[in-house]
């Protein structure tokens, strides 16, 4: 099996306390790993570290066998690191459409010029219509994006990584902060991006039905430290997981 992301014994302390300690990973390529734990494990903090927004105390990170653990956030994305955030990241007053397209001309390093005729970026909104389908959003294309509903911004922040050609998605609890109408489209759009299986996804996320149905593998903080992987099944009857959820949370939430 080939590993796209490693950890080596990744360590955060803030002031006296110790948000992740020593978490060695490592995560398959084109597989879809999925990060549990309780409120407070350091699950995000954790993505923090992966995705350069925050520096180690100790250790280090691995991409594609190449140490990027001093590496910038942005320097980390033109790598292949893809990052959503709990809270949607997008320009509001661009259309869908728009947004992608200046995410894909980012990738390919251009720069929109004004007085260059639009057919010059014919190529680019062709590839962006192509990224909309695929998040199921093409039929907003039009809009702007601050007019979209909580879960569109969300499917419309994903099809901004997936322009930006990104090889590892890692998502941060993407149906954060949606009713119950708006989770099943975005479930779509993550299996759909999964059916491909030319990326590697990492997902945060509190809805077991999800973990279940999503993952080939679970990995279960808890205080900061790795206390469990393995498969959905395997975790499920894992004691020690069930213990750290206190009083059988797993139960309630997978059954």
């Amino acid at each position: 099996m080939t590993f796209i992301l490693e950890t080596k014994d990744l360590t955060i302390n803030f002031g006296g306390h110790v948000a992740v300690n020593h978490v060695t990973v490592q995560i398959p390529e084109k597989k879809f790993t999925s990060i549990i734990g309780p409120n407070g494990a350091g699950k995000t903090t954790f993505f923090n570290l992966l995705s350069g927004q925050l520096s180690p105390s100790e250790g280090s990170i691995f991409f594609k066998n190449q140490d990027i653990t001093k590496k910038s956030a942005t320097d980390r994305t033109r790598l292949g690191i893809g990052r959503s955030f709990q809270i949607t990241n997008v320009f509001p007053n661009l259309t869908v459409l728009e947004n992608v397209r200046l995410a894909v001309q980012s990738q390919a390093n251009v720069r929109y010029q004004m007085f260059k005729h639009f057919l010059r970026y014919k190529k680019f909104e062709e590839k962006a219509h192509a990224i909309l389908d695929l998040v199921l959003l093409n039929d907003r294309a039009d809009y702007v994006a601050a007019n979209l509903a909580h879960g569109e911004k969300r499917k419309l922040e994903i099809a901004m990584l997936l322009a930006l050609e990104t090889e590892i998605l890692l998502l941060d609890e993407p149906t954060a902060g949606m009713s119950l109408e708006e989770v099943p489209a975005i479930i779509e759009v993550i299996k759909h991006i999964k059916a491909e299986e030319n990326r590697t996804i990492v997902l945060i996320e509190h809805k077991m039905d999800m973990i279940m149905d999503l993952s080939d593998e679970v990995l279960v903080l808890f205080h900061g430290e790795l206390i469990a992987k393995g498969t959905p099944d395997e975790i499920v009857e894992n004691e020690t997981v069930q213990s750290a959820y206190l009083g059988g949370m797993y139960d309630e939430q997978f059954t």
